[in-house]
Formats: C-alpha cells, sequence, structure tokens
C-alpha cells in the first residue's frame, strides 16, 4: 500500500469541490421547485466545471510531485494509472 500524498494543492482543490458541493445542492434545490430546465442545465454545466478543475489540478499536482527524480517505481507507475482520468 502507498503512503497518502499530502500535496500543497489539496486545501485548494477542497474549496473547489465544496463550492461544486453548495452549487449542486442548489441544483437539486432548483429541480424540487420546478426551475425551468434550460437554468437547471446551466447550473449543472457549472457544477461538472468545477469538479473537472478540481479534478485536473489534483491530478497535475500528483503528476509533478511523481516526476521529481527521487520519486519510486510505484509512484511512476501510479502516474501511469492517474494519466488515464485526464
Amino acid at each position: 500500500m502507498t503512503k497518502p500524498h499530502v500535496h500543497a494543492s489539496h486545501p485548494k482543490v477542497v474549496a473547489r469541490l465544496k463550492r461544486a458541493e453548495g452549487h449542486l445542492r442548489h441544483v437539486i434545490e432548483m429541480i424540487e421547485v420546478s426551475r425551468p430546465c434550460l437554468d437547471i442545465v446551466q447550473q449543472l454545466q457549472a457544477v461538472e466545471s468545477a469538479i473537472r478543475n478540481a479534478k485536473q489540478a489534483l491530478i497535475h499536482d500528483h503528476m509533478d510531485h511523481c516526476l521529481e527524480a527521487d520519486s519510486s517505481d510505484t509512484e511512476r507507475a501510479e502516474l501511469k494509472a492517474i494519466t488515464r482520468y485526464l
């Protein structure tokens, strides 16, 4: 089992995900009160974008870490595996 990595970007990623979580709660409320579909879809697009941006920031930070000269073979293998999520 690999040790957990603490990256400098984690607090920013968490903040992005919490914002996306708030947006998603708002979308649910919009559906429950029968807001127009166009409004709902626009907000869903914003949620999707926020999550995608958080994922990319996390992956890019991880890749930077794994590309360091002292990276292990396990970390390099993990890097290769994680790139499929880009």
